[in-house]
């Protein structure tokens, strides 16, 4: 209560703090890199990242370009390729006349590297930066080549991806935002009793995720699925929090006459209930730091941070507000949309037997679908991305007109005699999909020594711990044909030079599917425990946390399941992110209706009208918490382009309603089921029995 005092004594100064604050929160946030690559989360003791950073100490090499040009004559694409490679940051540019030096005659070229290289109305050249893949210059330059180039140009790879996907994403931001504030607001004034009070709401939680994002500074960089998706997230999250403090305030004025009293009360008792809440919320996006990829980790500790710093604001910022607005919230309340739920949870508990068999029919086909979907998880990075995006369009020319659709690199020991490197392209050129691989061996063939080839050619491909060598491929990556491929390959790398790295994005993407993988069991264990846990500890009983994981696991299959059925197919990271935030998120819904079921028990009511009170009284707070987290991502769904962001607010907007029919109809059935173990199991509450059986014992006596 002392600190419940304090907030309401110094709700001005915490007011005047809380705007300073925003300041360097804006400033950090201004400040906290933004990272686009996904392979940047990969383990760093992978031998593919390990060859990723050799290629960089060794050659001074990261990111990798094509640039194909179409319909332009020799002499303007070489012209072309002299201002690509005064490019900031470009390191390299290979085209076929790289090779052409008047130490080499153009007839000892062979002829497959002709053709590598050209069509009959295009020609590529590849291109090699001095920097990151992901790098901001890496980015620029990117750019800036497109600039140069022009319409008939287009460059591919993974630098222009991340390029394309951070210009996108920073268009729609700020779109995303303010329909997430806007949907919310309008579900806020539809089901709260007051026409002001969402726009405090609005202003306390937007002050605490700004301080969110500006404590990222500390992380030095945040993926760009942590950033899209933490603002709507904590929004949704939160907006419970806020609820609660505001119906607890309305009830506490009604006993107290100085509305300054009836706030610390509130503060107080908001802080008990707020608190056992945000614990199991925080447990879920913990368990997102179990991950070995580690972007998990990224938006694991972003979100954790953003609902602790929400618990804070909701009994800092947001009584202070309230406390300095008073009198206009008092003046702009209403009555609430919401019906009394006592004749519907009636009707409920009446037909129980019916949703106990609705459950257990779901399980099988919900549990089909949702592995079905896990099986089916995409993880090239250009799927989302939309059709019209330079870098599909430039990948699709590169596979249609040079039939290349991914790039491996290899590195071997650069003491590995000519011979035997000759014979290991020979084997990899056998390969299944393997289009060509390009060396100083591929270059030259037998016939020239590598002493005649340009230094200018010899320095690209050969330092003094490794030579470098491109592999082009047929298949596309992180399919299960270019998976086959890279198996392959490396198994002949590995007999000719067992300290040879097969990297690019193709081996970086397998690395990553066994990687996700194993994460996704051990992120669910470590949720569904971590959770378990708590309800069993907040509830003190060992029954109540299978049932409410039960309902809500359920939820989860049907979410999770329904991709599975709609023909609709997610990146591999949603499914990971989705099970665990759905089940820390919304569990919350479960907690709230099974306390108000123990203490009708505990009171003496007999089970069915226990769990019916509870149901009733359960409802409009459920209500207001699914739609608000609804509201928050459906309209971020729709919009976005991006399909990762897209297909996430979906699935976090469909899993708020599902998780909410699962809570309003499952388990008020399961607790009329189970009332005789979860008493038994259940601390303050073995030895009950029914209401009505007590009264007729006390009758007989």
């Amino acid at each position: 209560m002392r600190f419940s005092k304090a907030v309401v004594k110094y709700r001005v100064p915490i007011l005047i703090i809380a705007l300073l604050l925003m300041i360097p929160s804006l400033l950090g946030m201004a400040g906290t890199r933004i990272n686009y690559d996904m392979l940047d989360y990969l383990p760093s003791d992978m031998e593919t990242v390990i060859g990723q950073d050799a290629l960089m100490e060794d050659f001074g090499k990261g990111g990798f370009s094509f640039l194909i040009v179409e319909d332009m004559p020799a002499k303007d694409v070489a012209d072309l390729k002299a201002k690509v490679e005064q490019v900031d940051h470009v390191d390299t540019v290979l085209w076929y006349d790289s090779l052409a030096d008047v130490s080499l005659p153009m007839e000892l070229l062979p002829d497959d590297l002709y053709d590598a290289f050209n069509t009959e109305d295009a020609t590529m050249m590849a291109i090699f930066f001095d920097s990151a893949t992901s790098a901001d210059v890496t980015m620029d330059a990117v750019r800036e080549i497109r600039q140069i180039a022009g319409e008939k140009c287009f460059v591919s790879g993974l630098s222009a991806l991340v390029t394309d996907l951070k210009d996108l994403c920073e268009a729609e931001e700020p779109i995303y935002v303010a329909l997430a504030v806007a949907l919310a607001c309008a579900a806020m004034l539809l089901l709260l009793d007051s026409w002001l009070i969402p726009f405090v709401f609005l202003a306390s939680i937007g002050m605490m995720i700004l301080l969110n994002m500006g404590t990222n500074y500390f992380m030095g960089e945040i993926s760009y699925i942590t950033k899209a998706l933490s603002a709507v997230l904590q929004l949704a999250v939160t907006m419970d929090y806020s609820i609660f403090l505001w119906n607890s305030y309305n009830e506490q004025r009604g006993r107290f006459q100085d509305n300054k009293d009836a706030m610390a009360a509130a503060i107080s008792a908001t802080l008990t209930s707020v608190v056992g809440s945000s614990i199991t919320t925080i447990a879920g996006f913990i368990a997102l730091c179990f991950m070995s990829f580690t972007m998990g980790r990224d938006l694991g500790i972003v979100m954790a941070k953003g609902v602790l710093l929400g618990v804070v604001g909701c009994v800092t910022v947001l009584p202070s507000l309230i406390l300095v607005l008073d009198k206009p919230l008092q003046r702009t309340r209403h009555r609430s949309l919401i019906p009394d739920m006592g004749g519907f949870a009636k009707g409920v508990v009446r037909v129980f037997p019916v949703f106990l068999v609705i459950f257990v029919l779901l399980i099988p086909p919900a549990w089909n679908g949702y592995q079905k979907t896990n099986d089916e998880v995409y993880y090239d990075m250009a799927q989302t991305l939309p059709d019209d995006i330079d870098y599909v369009i430039a990948n699709s020319k590169l596979s249609k007109d040079f039939d290349v659709a991914s790039t491996h690199m290899l590195l071997v020991d650069a003491g590995l005699p000519a011979k035997q490197v000759r014979s290991m392209i020979r084997e990899m050129e056998q390969v299944d999909g393997v289009k060509y691989v390009l060396g100083l061996e591929s270059v030259v063939g037998s016939r020239v020594p590598e002493e005649f080839l340009p230094e200018s050619v010899t320095e690209v491909l050969k330092s003094d711990r490794w030579e470098l060598l491109l592999i082009n491929s047929e298949y596309k990556v992180a399919g299960d044909q270019v998976n086959a491929q890279v198996d392959r390959l490396n198994a002949i790398l590995k007999r000719y030079d067992p300290t040879g790295m097969l990297i690019g994005e193709a081996p970086c993407m397998k690395d990553m599917i066994e990687t996700t993988a194993h994460d996704f069991q051990v992120v669910n264990a470590v949720s569904i425990l971590a959770i378990f846990v708590i309800i069993a500890l907040v509830e003190k009983s060992v029954s109540l946390p299978f049932i409410l994981i039960a309902v809500i696991e359920l939820a989860i299959f049907i979410n999770l399941g329904l991709p599975h059925y709609l023909g609709q197919s997610l990146s591999f990271i949603a499914p990971i992110c989705i099970s665990t935030i759905q089940l820390g998120a919304t569990v919350d819904y479960a907690i709230l209706m099974t306390t108000r079921y123990k203490s009708e028990r505990i009171g003496g009511r007999e089970k069915k009208e226990a769990v019916r009170t509870a149901l009733a009284a359960s409802i409009p707070s459920i209500l207001v918490s699914g739609m608000g987290l609804f509201a928050a991502t459906f309209g971020v769904a729709l919009f976005s382009d991006i399909d990762i962001i897209s297909s996430m607010c979906m699935l976090m907007a469909r899993g708020a309603i599902v998780s909410m029919l699962c809570v309003i109809f499952a388990l008020p059935a399961l607790l009329t089921l189970c009332d005789r173990a979860i008493c038994a199991t259940t601390a303050g509450m073995r030895g009950i029995r029914g209401a009505r059986h007590q009264h007729k014992e006390v009758v007989k006596a």
